[in-house]
Formats: structure tokens, sequence, C-alpha cells
């Protein structure tokens, strides 16, 4: 017969053995409140996504995974208060954030502290060769923006007018150098910079009249999706002879739900092809569908991406790699559309697709 002091022992441990195991915590930051948050929502939805999937088949060597969401609300202070947040709450890496402004203003925290960073989108050169804690999924201002120089340049446009948002200069300031360094080169001009701050009362008009002052023969923006509506409108209005091309960081489903007619003919990059057929995709994008009622945009697929990615470095790294080593040892990891593998300094080539926006839908251009 067990005494009863052995079979109180037992059943405790018994007890223990079942109870669930300490989840791992993964950080989200972006921008989920601001006026041109469409970005950080479809990404949430992307880690979200991912995270859930991951959990069913068994989590990180039997461990659950727990999302913690901070919106920065596209502000530096906020942004910088939630990655601290995220930190003393102990989590493992953050996914996040979408806007380089954004970026900026967490890395200080996420370098003290040694917490990775994986960011879906952004693409400012200020990141780029870094020996830090920020990883990047997607490519540098510098591969896009020279892309967009010879597409408009073999389009016939010589002399281009940029508008760019300055409460992302981060991005849209490196943007605007790396384009105006390579429409020249290739023998074109850019003839105006026009800048202005994201908010419901800008003056659009008057941005759009600064920029035919210059004579353009095309029209380049570099804003959000909400924004970007309003200076097609304006430029539809004031010049709708001209061609219109906007920064990838516009690419949304927002967009076109915003955008209506004025749209029409916008040449924009994406950081996917939206109709790859690979089983691989196909199987996301149901799945996306049926979790969030919505077709997902790029930074879903880039978002999914890098929640991926980290929880594959942590399933594969050994116990004495840091998630920084085994993100870079570990390579290439297998993305919804390209494998991603990053160099010692957390930075990573990208394909992206030219599309046009034709009868509200992107359509890939050769």
């Amino acid at each position: 017969m067990i005494r009863p002091v052995l079979a109180t022992a037992l059943a405790s441990l018994a007890l223990l053995g079942c109870q669930p195991r300490e989840p791992i915590r993964i950080g989200f930051l972006g921008g989920l409140s601001h006026r041109a948050s469409d970005v950080g929502e479809a990404g949430r939805n992307g880690v979200q996504l991912a995270l859930e999937e991951r959990n069913a088949a068994g989590g990180i060597h039997g461990r659950p995974l727990e999302l913690l969401v901070r919106d920065d609300a596209q502000t530096r202070e906020i942004a910088a208060k939630g990655a601290a947040e995220l930190i003393e709450a102990k989590v493992e890496a953050i996914v996040g954030p979408f806007a380089s402004a954004m970026a900026a203003a967490a890395l200080p925290h996420i370098n003290r502290n040694r917490v990775v960073m994986v960011s879906p989108t952004i693409t400012s050169m200020d990141f780029y060769g870094n020996d830090d804690y920020l990883f990047r999924i997607n490519r540098t201002t510098r591969d896009n923006a020279h892309d967009y120089a010879r597409r408009l340049f073999a389009q016939g446009q010589r002399r281009v007018a940029v508008a760019y948002d300055l409460r992302n200069r981060s991005f849209t300031e490196s943007w605007f150098r790396e384009f105006e360094a390579a429409f020249s080169g290739l023998g074109g001009k850019t003839v105006a910079a026009v800048t202005f701050e994201s908010r419901p009362d800008a003056d659009f008009g008057e941005v759009m009249r600064a920029m035919l002052a210059a004579e353009p023969d095309g029209l380049m923006f570099l804003a959000a999706a909400i924004d970007l509506t309003r200076l097609c409108q304006h430029a539809k209005l004031q010049a709708p002879q001209l061609p219109i091309a906007a920064a990838e960081w516009a690419a949304s489903e927002k967009l076109i739900e915003l955008g209506g007619k004025a749209l029409e003919g916008l040449v924009i990059v994406q950081a996917f092809d939206r109709d790859e057929r690979s089983a691989r995709y196909q199987a996301f994008r149901s799945a996306y569908f049926k979790r969030f009622q919505r077709e997902p945009g790029y930074s879903s697929v880039l978002a999914y991406d890098a929640a991926t990615v980290l929880f594959d470095a942590m399933q594969r790294r050994t116990e004495d790699e840091t998630l920084k080593q085994a993100l870079v040892r570990h390579a290439p990891f297998q993305g919804l559309q390209q494998q991603i593998a990053f160099d010692a300094n957390g930075d990573t080539p990208r394909t992206v697709y030219f599309t046009q926006i034709r009868d509200g839908r992107y359509v890939l251009l050769d």
C-alpha cells in the first residue's frame, strides 16, 4: 500500500506534468490607429495567421506562441514606448514596425536590450549595412528607386516632379535621394521636390500646383494610401494628361478601396505577385480570406513571411545560439513566394513586381 505522503507527491508530479508549458511571447509593433493604419492592420493579420498556424502544428518545441500587440500610432514617441513595453514583457522577438520613422524610434531600445526585431516592410537606406538587431524582409529604397527611375525613363519621362511626406522622412527622403541620383544618371531630371506632412487638413491642391509649376512630364508620389488618393484626385483635376506613379509604400488593398477612378493608370511596385498560382501561396490566400474576410496585401504577405522566418529560426537554433545568430546561420527560409536569406547585417534581397491600376485592379506589367 502506497503511503499517503508518497501518494500526494506522485499526484502533485502528475498535475505538474499536465500543466501547459510557458508560452513564447512574440511582440507586434505597427500602426493600428493612425489615418494610414491599413498597412499595420494587414500586417498584424499576417502575423496572427502565421502564429495560429504554428500553434496548431505544435508551437516551437511543444511551446505555444503568444502575440503581444502594441500600436505605434505612427508616432515616434509611441513607437519607442511600445518597443520598451514589449521588451519589458519579455518577448522573444518583435515583428514590425512597418514605417521607417517608427523603426528609427524603436531601434535604440531593441539594440540596447539585444532583442531581435524583424520588419516586414521598411526599406530606408538608413538601416542598410548595420550590424544591429534589426532584420528586414524587404529590399532597400535604393533597389526600388533605381527600378522606378529605369521604368519611368523607358516610358519616355524626362522631367519628373516628386511630392513626398515628411512624417515618414526616413523612408521618403532616402527614396527621393536614390531616385534623383538614378534618374539624372539616365539623363532625366527631377524638376520639383514638394514636401508635405500627412494630416487631414493638408492642402494637396497646393502641393499639386507647386509640382505643375515646374512643367513636368510625369508625377511621382511618396505617400501612404490615404494621402496618395487625394494627390491623385488633384492630379486628375489639374493635369489629367500626365502619367502618375507612386512608391511601394501605398500599394495596399485600402488604396484600391479609397481611390476609385482617380488611380486609373497609376504605376506602383508590389513586393509580391498577386496572381501566383503556387500551392503554398494559394493555401495562404485562402486561409487569410477565411480568417479575415478580405484579400491579403503586401504587408500581410511580408508580415506572414517575417513571422514564419522567426518561428523557423527558433525551431532550428541550437542551445548555444542566439536568435540573431540562428536567423543568419540557418538560412535560407522558405517564404510564401521566395526564399529569404539574411546577410550578417540582417539585410536581404527581394523580387518585386511593377503593376498598374486598371479598372480598380493591380495589373502586372511586363
